[in-house]
């Protein structure tokens, strides 16, 4: 059976960046370290960690109740009262924020300035879509599907500043902009979607297009993840979801000669290996 590994899967260099900092920190930092939030969206990834001592915190009363210690920011980054919090406490902080996305928290801050009302496109429950929402002075907009773009409004007058979820499918977010583009808005469109993710979705498409079997790699609670299942499922039916080698089922036949593998950017290589290696030696 031939297997394809997809060159794109595995860890980003923002979740690359996250991890190795959270290590760093457990060899340097004295007192307990805690992250906001798990610090990656990978359950593997925050078990290792809690097993090296490193506490999740959930709520802002969880860092409320802080008196000691060493704060991390996750990769999905935070809004700016978390900063402030941290800071009028004197709570050590590490940020781990990843860049391309804390670009965004700079772009919503000077287009507001500008005059402009932000309209984010992707998960308004996701951390990430929380974390630039926490960066705006006044409400911004979030719509993720066809039907809230098409039922999108707003005052005529108002000037509006577009961004996406760094992780949102490309080709649904020309989508959503074309439908606001139509209603006669001033708008200004930033595509603010991580370069490695649209070429994540490129070449996952392109593999399960030419597959018998696709595996997708990834945390449950991953968005990159989710979205990379859903590129693949168009164009291969018999694609897989699974967060480790337990989870995967595959069911073969003689007509499944080539399987590809992807993961989405939370996904550590050794998980990767181990599916990829439990593939071409069962199969």
């Amino acid at each position: 059976m031939e297997v394809i590994l997809a060159k794109t899967a595995g860890f980003c260099f923002g979740v690359r960046r996250a991890v190795d900092t959270v290590y760093e920190q457990i060899e340097k930092a004295e007192g307990p370290i805690y992250t906001y939030g798990p610090i990656v969206h990978n359950e593997m990834v925050v078990r290792e960690l809690e097993e090296k001592g490193v506490r999740v915190l959930d709520s802002e009363e969880e860092l409320a109740a802080l008196t000691e210690g060493t704060v991390i920011i996750r990769a999905h980054g935070v809004g700016r009262h978390i900063y402030e919090l941290l800071e009028k406490k004197g709570i050590r902080l590490v940020d781990a924020t990843c860049p391309f996305v804390r670009k965004i928290h700079r772009i919503v801050q000077r287009e507001e300035e500008n005059g402009r009302r932000i309209l984010i496109i992707g998960n308004a429950k996701h951390p990430e879509v929380e974390g630039i929402r926490g960066w705006c002075q006044k409400p911004s907009y979030v719509i993720e599907s066809m039907e809230e773009a098409e039922n999108f409004a707003a005052p005529m007058e108002e000037k509006i500043c577009i961004v996406s979820q760094t992780t949102f499918n490309y080709n649904k977010f020309e989508d959503l902009v074309e439908i606001i583009s139509k209603k006669g808005y001033d708008i200004l469109v930033l595509n603010t979607i991580c370069s490695a993710t649209e070429e994540r979705q490129t070449e996952a498409g392109q593999i399960a297009s030419k597959v018998d079997a696709m595996i997708v790699i990834g945390g449950s609670h991953s968005s990159n993840t989710q979205k990379l299942f859903e590129i693949c499922k168009k164009e291969c039916e018999n694609t897989y979801y699974i967060q480790s080698l337990d989870d995967l089922d595959l069911k073969t036949s003689e007509s499944i000669r080539c399987v590809g593998i992807t993961a989405g950017a939370s996904t550590p290589n050794k998980i990767i290996e181990e599916v990829q290696k439990h593939v071409r030696i069962k199969f």
